[in-house]
């Protein structure tokens, strides 16, 4: 098997989560994890102040929650373009 075909793979997966791999990967998570996920799916992408205050979560469960949400590759973020100081985030299914 040559490293390319492993790459379209893997680049595929990501483009193409389906409901239920989606779901499998959330299953584990915390709650504070599920509920960053659920506001991310109503309205994106968001700073993690505007998470805090969507979710009513202390900034420091919604920076724990982004960052189980990253482990298992359901969020990405970019620079905000409207201030480039802040990072916003977004599910990537």
């Amino acid at each position: 098997m040559s490293m390319s075909t492993a790459e379209d793979r893997d680049v595929a997966a990501e483009e193409t989560l389906s409901e239920e791999e989606y779901r499998d990967r959330l299953r584990d998570l915390p709650p504070s994890a599920k509920l960053v996920a659920k506001v991310l799916e109503t309205d994106s992408p968001l700073s993690q102040g505007q998470l805090a205050e969507e979710s009513l979560l202390p900034d420091r469960t919604v920076r724990y929650a982004l960052n189980r949400l990253e482990d298992v590759d359901l969020v990405g973020s970019r620079y905000s373009f409207r201030d480039a100081r802040k990072q916003v985030y977004y599910l990537k299914h």
